[in-house]
């Protein structure tokens, strides 16, 4: 089965949160945090918890890898145990590395998040530096993998280039939409969506239904809720029949404990309760 059926199948028996791991030392309780040896052993046990609390509640989980890169050695290590440990408790991890580079190199990178120590069941791609960077990991959807490339982000700068107007007056962005669906075209799963799919910002919600419409394929990989602005009510409109994306938050799951005087010794428990209040405030409506 390919990672697309089954993330579509996750998402409509857990829900469509994608817990987002951007795990930052500031965001672990200080005592917790004493109790390793090192910030990169710490970090991976805080991400178990976090895991072990939230995984039948999750339709997948993002991994960010600036912040771990960010520890050097321990970091990158504590980042290929989260991968590990996802997959060993039965989920899908997303890989949120943003890689768009020329063949030789985008295969090397394809390589590395699609097998080995840091193998994921999707990769987050950029492909503004043209299609042909997406090449080299066509191979890998053949067996199962998957990417979500960007397409119309939830950053503010977005506009300086995804919303110039291009051939016959439309937006950059709307362009590559449509190149990375017909790509999509040619990775089918049974589910009805490709193997292609597209990281599209919460953000802008009166834009959600056109693109959700001329998407009508791929799935959705939605950034942007709570901490970026984006609402319940406008992530909502990039789904269709409850399905077909998966809206991603960090830092407010991971600090949701922050807020009682309790959290510290509770956080795996406030994270699923923001995941399952952030559940409830995705208003469900078919398009």
């Amino acid at each position: 089965m390919m990672n697309v059926d089954k993330l579509y199948d996750n998402a409509a028996r857990n829900g469509v949160v994608c817990l987002g791991l951007d795990t930052s030392a500031a965001y672990i309780p200080e005592g917790f945090l004493a109790g390793f040896n090192t910030v990169g052993e710490a970090v991976f046990e805080f991400n178990r918890k976090i895991i072990d609390a939230t995984c039948d509640a999750v339709a997948c989980y993002k991994v960010q890898i600036a912040y771990y890169e960010a520890m050097g050695l321990e970091g990158l290590a504590a980042y290929s145990k989260t991968l590990k440990y996802i997959k060993s408790a039965g989920q899908l991890a997303i890989a949120d590395v943003k890689r768009g580079d020329i063949k030789e190199t985008a295969a090397m990178y394809a390589k590395a998040h699609y097998s080995g120590d840091f193998e994921a069941d999707f990769v987050t791609l950029n492909p503004y530096m043209g299609m042909d960077t997406l090449e080299p990991f066509e191979p890998y959807f053949a067996e199962g993998k998957g990417c979500f490339a960007l397409v119309r982000t939830s950053n503010a700068g977005a506009r300086d280039i995804q919303y110039l107007s291009a051939d016959g007056g439309r937006r950059v962005y709307e362009i590559v939409g449509e190149k990375l669906k017909a790509l999509g075209e040619k990775h089918m799963g049974a589910r009805g969506y490709s193997a292609v799919g597209a990281v599209v910002g919460a953000t802008n919600a009166e834009e959600g239904a056109t693109l959700r419409e001329k998407l009508s394929t791929t799935f959705f990989l939605i950034p942007g809720f709570g901490a970026q602005g984006g609402r319940g009510a406008d992530a909502a409109v990039y789904l269709r029949d409850n399905n077909g994306g998966t809206v991603n938050s960090s830092r407010a799951v991971l600090t949701r404990w922050k807020k009682h005087e309790d959290g510290a010794a509770r956080f795996d428990s406030y994270a699923r309760a923001e995941v399952l209040d952030m559940r409830e405030q995705i208003v469900v409506t078919s398009y």
